[in-house]
């Protein structure tokens, strides 16, 4: 039996000898960012660190700490996987429950969104590909309120966030 392999991608390394550029963050390491206490994010790898490749998230939400709802992105696609607990996922048509070791992927597109309506804390790694700043975006979502309609909407489109009714 003959199995089809598809080509790897071209060497992006191309020196002669390799280098020491591995780096480790470890697991009890403090949230980088901690929303009031209901949601903690750790930035594992983002778009900086990957040169754009991808950005790796850790994030813990706390019991029923929601999440967003219904979106989808133009540029990126998004994976989530949950590390612990249960936390509810949009699949596009419809709200399911996501439970440890769940995988949900959103191509570039798809409709999506999740959230905790558990009553016990949650943990995902959310994956973007590729890499966009979405530090930033977390990190200004406590201040949406206090933007007009259309400056709101235009920060959501600069994050590439887009809202389905």
């Amino acid at each position: 039996m003959s199995l089809v392999v598809p080509p790897y991608p071209p060497p992006r390394y191309t020196a002669d000898e390799p280098e020491v550029s591995a780096w480790l963050k470890r697991a009890d390491a403090p949230p980088n960012y901690d929303a009031f206490g209901h949601i903690r994010y750790h930035y594992l790898a983002d778009q900086s660190d990957t040169d754009g490749d991808y950005g790796l998230y850790r994030v813990q939400i706390a019991p029923r700490g929601g999440g967003p709802g219904p979106h989808f992105h133009r540029g990126m696609s998004e994976a989530f996987y949950v590390l612990s607990g249960t936390l509810t996922l949009y699949n596009g048509t419809e709200w399911v429950d996501g439970n440890t070791g769940d995988f949900l992927y959103v191509p570039p597109g798809g409709i999506h969104g999740f959230r905790n309506e558990a009553d016990e804390p949650a943990s995902i790694l959310i994956l973007f590909a590729p890499g966009a700043p979405r530090e930033h975006y977390f990190e200004g979502l406590p201040h949406i309120g206090e933007l007009t309609d259309e400056e709101r909407r235009e920060w959501f489109a600069k994050h590439d966030n887009h809202w389905v009714e």
